[in-house]
């Protein structure tokens, strides 16, 4: 309103989820190379405190460094593999594959709820319904009910 620049292009959706997930995927690869360079760098520092300084000569292991690098390469490794591997295989499409999959299962489930949900509902009317009749029709006396629960009976003959 008070700008005096125009800006009439906007970003639809997808261009903007687009761009979301390439952002996300640029901050993981600098964490990846931010985790490589601290991996270098304290590689080298405990390369350097142990046998230099001398630190570390109390402990049980004698190369102490050495086992501590692997653990930490091990978990760079783990971090590579994650960031450049799995995140192709289980990326922003795998996820909305998922989801439309489990929406899919919901939508099935709320369905059947509904079914379900009415057919109870028309067999209470149902019995509603058959309950108000009964209170609704009227009483007979015993030989009545005989004749209508056999109306082709005939009278007794008389001799």
């Amino acid at each position: 309103m008070f700008s005096k620049t125009n800006k009439t292009e906007r970003i639809d959706a997808e261009q903007r989820e687009q761009y979301e997930y390439a952002r996300d995927r640029i901050k993981q690869k600098k964490r990846l190379m931010s985790h490589f360079i601290v991996f270098l760098v304290g590689s080298v520092l405990l390369i350097i405190i142990n046998p230099i300084l001398g630190y570390g000569d109390q402990f049980f292991i004698k190369n102490w460094f050495v086992w501590a690098i692997l653990i930490w390469a091990f978990l760079f490794l783990i971090h590579l593999f994650n960031v450049l591997i799995m995140n192709r295989f289980m990326g922003k499409e795998w996820e909305n594959k998922q989801l439309e999959k489990l929406k899919a299962i919901q939508v099935t489930r709320i369905a059947e709820l509904k079914k379900q949900a009415i057919q109870e509902v028309t067999v209470q009317e149902v019995k509603a319904a058959r309950e108000e009749n009964a209170l609704n029709e009227p009483t007979l006396p015993p030989s009545e009910i005989k004749k209508k629960e056999n109306p082709n009976l005939l009278p007794p003959e008389e001799a």
